[in-house]
């Protein structure tokens, strides 16, 4: 594979042009031509200790030539990308379920939010100090949050993942379950190389194809990356500044409203009724729902009721901004853990209430009450087999009708019964 080739610049030629011009251009094409020789010799060279190319993933490749050339990539960085390319077979085996959708919440949450994380994102904050509030001023987002998704998403750049990315993408577009959406990572992958934005070499990330600290895919770095100072591509690799530049660009685009906590630990009376789950704050407070740390409510927005591990358990408001972290990774238990770092970060012990213990629910079956809820008119989500706030609301809305008391929207395995699924 042809890790450390430079890919040329295009030249473009004037309509008219000077003698003097004419020589520079075509001193300028004979040095891109030399580079383009030089591209395809390393890779001839490195081809030789190659795995056996696959004649129906090369057939396969260039076919995505037309969309390539249609985003601006030049048939050199093309050719010299794909000339190597063997498929990432091992990635088509990988498991569908991330750790979010698999383990219960408590558990996840605890697993993520450990001491030593929580030692390490406060020294970050400090380190990142002018950065993080350069961040907070152009996009609105505080930089303990920034600081969250970075830990968690790759420990600072401890955890990036060793996979290559244009093999992984190129095989998930090949054979996987989305091919339109890998092809396009692929495509934008090229563009990054093509524009020089990174270095063939700097292409690693994780087995879906995610990059650098903030965990980006090649579509994401190019709407989101972000150069903290402002000089050049966006070092999301290797300059911890950069990538939270990047993050909070992400979040502000995402939607995130400035000043609205993303979660709000409450008390909850025992007499609450659970009638409702969706409230503005003022609501909220005519039904005596009280910061869990005493101090006032917001004034304005609105918040959905989130009791994550049952009325049991600790009791979250969750706003629009908690929503925004979901777009990061389409997870409840992955954006509370965000925002409970988040917390610990600033100084926060939330939550103030134990976990209790509770056992996960497995994909399959949450996929079965999904579509059972639905047949019934509960639920109008997609059968994705992950517990969102489309589910919340079904379950919800199913208890209500049940006389089910707290009617709390948490799924049990109790539920699942009452539903026939065992």
């Amino acid at each position: 594979m042809a890790e450390d080739v430079i890919f040329p610049n295009k030249i473009a030629a004037d309509n008219e042009m000077s003698t003097t011009n004419m020589m520079e251009t075509l001193c300028l094409n004979r040095r891109q031509l030399f580079m383009s020789l030089l591209a395809f010799h390393a890779v001839t060279q490195t081809a030789r200790a190659s795995p056996k190319k696959n004649a129906h993933f090369d057939l396969f490749l260039e076919s995505l030539w037309p969309s390539a050339q249609a985003a601006g990539v030049s048939r050199v960085t093309f050719d010299a990308v794909i000339q190597n390319l063997t498929p990432e077979i091992s990635v088509l085996a990988k498991p569908k379920a991330q750790a979010e959708f698999t383990i219960s919440i408590p558990a996840y949450v605890a697993a993520a939010v450990t001491p030593e994380r929580i030692a390490q994102s406060r020294r970050m904050a400090r380190q990142l100090e002018t950065s993080l509030s350069r961040a907070r001023q152009r996009h609105g987002v505080p930089g303990e949050m920034i600081v969250a998704i970075l830990g968690l998403e790759s420990n600072f750049g401890g955890a990036t993942g060793n996979a290559d990315i244009l093999r992984v993408l190129a095989t998930l577009a090949w054979k996987g379950k989305r091919p339109e959406t890998f092809s396009a990572e692929f495509i934008d992958a090229l563009v990054m190389l093509d524009k020089g934005y990174a270095a063939r070499s700097q292409l690693h990330g994780s087995w879906a194809g995610a990059m650098g600290q903030p965990q980006f895919m090649p579509s994401a770095y190019l709407k989101y990356a972000e150069s903290d100072a402002g000089d050049g591509p966006p070092d999301i690799w290797r300059s911890t500044a950069d990538a939270a530049a990047s993050v909070g660009n992400f979040l502000e685009k995402s939607g995130w409203i400035a000043e609205l906590p993303a979660i709000l630990e409450v008390m909850v009376p025992e007499s609450f009724d659970y009638s409702t789950l969706d409230l503005d704050f003022a609501r909220w407070r005519e039904r005596q729902i009280t910061p869990a740390d005493g101090t006032s409510m917001p004034t304005a927005g609105a918040a959905s009721l989130y009791l994550p591990a049952g009325s049991s358990g600790p009791a979250f408001l969750i706003t629009d901004n908690f929503e925004v972290i979901r777009k990061y990774n389409m997870s409840d238990a992955y954006a509370l853990a965000v925002a409970l770092l988040a917390e610990r970060i600033t100084g926060h012990a939330t939550p103030t209430i134990a976990w209790p213990k509770i056992s996960p629910i497995e994909s399959a079956k949450i996929k079965l009450m999904q579509q059972s809820l639905a047949r019934q008119g509960f639920y109008q989500g997609s059968f994705d087999g992950k517990l969102g706030r489309a589910s919340r609301n079904a379950i919800h809305a199913f208890q209500i009708n049940q006389g089910i008391n707290p009617a709390d929207g948490f799924a049990t395995k109790e539920l699942l019964a009452r539903l026939g699924i065992r």
